[in-house]
């Protein structure tokens, strides 16, 4: 029992810790998911060892389960009518984007990495795509002050391009174990991950506005709790069914967003501090993940992978995708700029060790590398670079 309580304590400190440092990170001008991060280390077996989780198969699960409410939050703060004009640029850089910068760096890390080049494409097809958590944080930020169209495309990115990155992932690890997947075969995946993940989600996002319109719960707790189940239920649905879970649930709250039913304000307060928990318990799992005393032989290395991919992978994707865009050279250069990596990579450098790909641990420790260098550079300078390129809130 006292072991049991111990646990409970601990548990309150470094989520009371994590608010008090979301407070500090607003001052300090860092982001606050940096600090759950480091929180998480000091706090792990690589830390003070006050709290011994190394176990990637939990981790990857519990983090599974944070991100599926931040992707449904996301969609469910988004209005059509921003949307609209620049829908397929969005989906442009959540597709071909992803696969841009996947196959640049890849190219990259063959040359500096010491690995085969399938697994400097698993590496690649990892760090690609935007991170959900860590640019819907930065651009909740009072110090990001940019125009509405830029917000929307930056988290319609976000939200939207995890599912090219976990198809190419998820993909790269099966031909390093079999060497029997085909283009065909990868192909029909890919269909069926897409088609199934948007009927699913759009089939959610109109029966569950139905739902709560007709429905007549006794208490007005309950509908939060509903809708928590049915979130759950859409991801679970699409997954079983081959499709992709996390882009269902995002395509649910996008039209769940710009819907009209019952308790649709009540909701909107619930998620918001919901996703926050959510966020703080997924970085704080991932930083109990890793030990830094493993940094120090992959820095180098980690530099120049950060550097290239911020520097020259990620800018050459969007200006290749948003060649035709009527955004300004501006608006395209801070697109460029926010290209935050966080929890999502760090997730999927999990596959590989949970399945048994050969220099998965050396993978991970890049991938970690890479995703704190992206959110401590690109995150803590993006309102100075807003501000450099006169991108201002309008």
């Amino acid at each position: 029992m006292m072991q049991g309580a111990e646990y409970f304590v601990i548990g309150a400190i470094l989520l009371l810790l994590s608010i008090v440092a979301s407070k500090a990170s607003s001052r300090i001008g860092i982001p606050s998911l940096l600090f759950f991060i480091l929180i998480g280390v000091l706090a792990g077996s690589g830390g003070f060892d006050i709290v011994q989780f190394n176990n990637p198969t939990a981790m990857q699960y519990l983090c599974i389960i944070a991100l599926i409410f931040i992707l449904f939050s996301a969609g469910f703060d988004i209005q059509a009518a921003i949307s609209k004009p620049i829908l397929w640029q969005g989906i442009g850089l959540s597709t071909f984007g992803v696969l841009i910068t996947a196959f640049l760096v890849a190219i990259f890390a063959y040359f500096v990495v010491p690995l085969s080049f399938t697994h400097s494409l698993l590496l690649g097809s990892i760090v690609s795509s935007t991170d959900a958590a860590a640019v819907f944080t930065i651009m909740r930020s009072p110090k990001v002050l940019i125009n509405k169209r830029l917000k929307f495309l930056l988290e319609f990115e976000a939200g939207s391009n995890d599912p090219m990155a976990i198809f190419l992932s998820l993909i790269c690890v099966n031909y390093i174990l079999t060497e029997t997947i085909s283009g065909l075969d990868l192909a029909l995946i890919f269909i069926a991950q897409l088609a199934v993940g948007l009927f699913v989600g759009y089939a959610a996002g109109k029966f569950i506005p139905y739902l709560f319109n007709k429905i007549n719960l006794e208490f007005a707790g309950l509908y939060p709790v509903l809708n928590v189940g049915l979130v759950l239920l859409t991801y679970g649905l699409a997954t079983t069914l081959k499709g992709n879970g996390f882009l269902a649930v995002y395509i649910a709250g996008l039209l769940m967003g710009n819907a009209k039913f019952k308790q649709k304000e009540d909701l909107y307060k619930f998620h918001d501090g919901f996703v926050w928990l959510m966020q703080i318990i997924m970085f704080l799992i991932l930083g109990l993940q890793i030990f830094p005393a493993q940094i120090p032989a992959i820095f180098f290395v980690g530099i120049c992978l950060s550097a290239f991919l911020i520097l020259i992978a990620r800018p050459a994707a969007v200006f290749s995708i948003l060649t035709f865009s009527p955004l300004s050279f501006r608006e395209k250069s801070l697109v460029a700029w926010t290209g935050l990596r966080g929890a999502v990579p760090i997730i999927l450098a999990s596959f590989p060790i949970i399945f048994g790909v050969s220099h998965a641990e050396i993978i991970f420790d890049i991938v970690f590398f890479v995703v704190i260098s992206s959110v401590l550079i690109q995150g803590t300078l993006l309102p100075f670079v807003a501000k450099w390129l006169k991108v201002s809130h309008q």
